[in-house]
C-alpha cells in the first residue's frame, strides 16, 4: 500500500517546479495581455487621428483641379483646331486663268481694230461719216463721182459683215476653249482646302462669265455696226439715185429728138 502511493508520487511534479510553472504562465499571460492592450491604444489613436471630413475635402479639390486641367487642355486643342482651320482658310489657290482670259480679249480687240471702213474711234467716225455719207449733194457731182462713192460704201458695208464674221469665229474658238477652263475652276472650287481658295476660284468663275458677257457685247457692236452701214449704203445710193434721176429729167438736151 505504502509502496503504491510512494510510486504516485514519485510521478507527480515537486511543489516548487510546479509553481515556477504558474508564475511562467502568469508573466506570459500579463505580458500578452499588455500587448494587447496596446495593439488596441495604437488602433484607437489612429482611428482619432484620420479626419474623414478633411479627407473628402481633399478628394474634391483633387477632383476639381485635375477638371480645370482638362478644361485647359481642350482649350489648348480648340485653339490648335482654329488655327489649323485659319491656315486652310488662309492658303492661296495655286491656279489662274486670267492670262488665258486676257489673251483671248486681246485676239479679239486686234480684230475689231483691224476692221476697214468704217472706225469705232468716235472721232473718226465723224470724218468718214461725212466724207461716204453726205447730207447732200451738190448739183454739178458727176456720174461717176456718184458711182465710185457708191462703191465705196459697198465696200465699207462688205468689210464691216466680214469682220462680222471674224469675230463670230474668233468668239466660237474662244467659247471651246473656255470648257476645260471651266471645268478646271468647278474643281478648283469643289476642292479648296479653305475659304480663300475657294473664294478666289469663284473669282475667276466670275471673270470667266465676264469675259463671255464682253465678247457677246463686242459681237454685237460689230453685227450692229456692219448693219448700220448696209442701212446706211441703201439710203445714200437712193439719194445718189434720186440726185441722178433729177438731174437727168431736168436736162434739156436729154433727147434732141433727132
Amino acid at each position: 500500500m505504502n509502496k503504491k502511493f510512494q510510486g504516485l508520487g514519485a510521478k507527480l511534479p515537486s511543489r516548487p517546479r510546479a509553481a515556477a510553472r504558474i508564475r511562467q504562465t502568469t508573466r506570459q499571460s500579463a505580458y500578452i495581455a499588455a500587448i494587447l492592450m496596446g495593439l488596441s491604444t495604437s488602433a484607437h489613436a489612429q482611428w482619432a487621428v484620420f479626419d474623414a471630413a478633411n479627407f473628402s475635402q481633399n478628394v474634391m479639390t483633387a477632383a476639381r483641379e485635375l477638371q480645370q486641367i482638362n478644361n485647359q487642355i481642350q482649350s489648348l486643342q480648340n485653339e490648335a483646331a482654329m488655327l489649323q482651320n485659319m491656315g486652310r482658310n488662309l492658303q492661296s489657290l495655286n491656279y489662274s486663268s486670267l492670262p488665258q482670259m486676257v489673251s483671248t480679249l486681246s485676239r479679239i480687240d486686234g480684230l475689231m481694230n483691224q476692221a476697214s471702213g468704217l472706225s469705232f474711234n468716235l472721232t473718226q467716225l465723224e470724218s468718214q461719216w461725212q466724207q461716204q455719207y453726205p447730207s447732200s449733194y451738190d448739183a454739178s457731182v458727176s456720174s461717176s463721182t456718184l458711182a465710185t462713192a457708191a462703191r465705196a460704201r459697198w465696200q465699207t458695208a462688205m468689210s464691216g459683215y466680214q469682220q462680222t464674221m471674224q469675230v463670230q469665229s474668233q468668239i466660237v474658238q474662244t467659247v471651246q476653249a473656255d470648257e476645260p477652263v471651266l471645268a478646271d475652276l468647278v474643281n478648283q472650287s469643289q476642292g479648296a482646302a479653305g475659304a480663300l481658295q475657294a473664294q478666289q476660284a469663284a473669282n475667276q468663275l466670275i471673270a470667266l462669265s465676264t469675259k463671255q458677257q464682253m465678247q457677246i457685247q463686242t459681237l454685237m457692236a460689230a453685227q450692229y455696226r456692219a448693219d448700220a452701214q448696209d442701212a446706211a449704203r441703201k439710203a445714200q445710193a437712193e439719194e445718189a439715185a434720186r440726185v441722178a434721176t433729177t438731174r437727168f429729167l431736168g436736162s434739156s438736151t436729154a433727147y434732141s429728138g433727132n
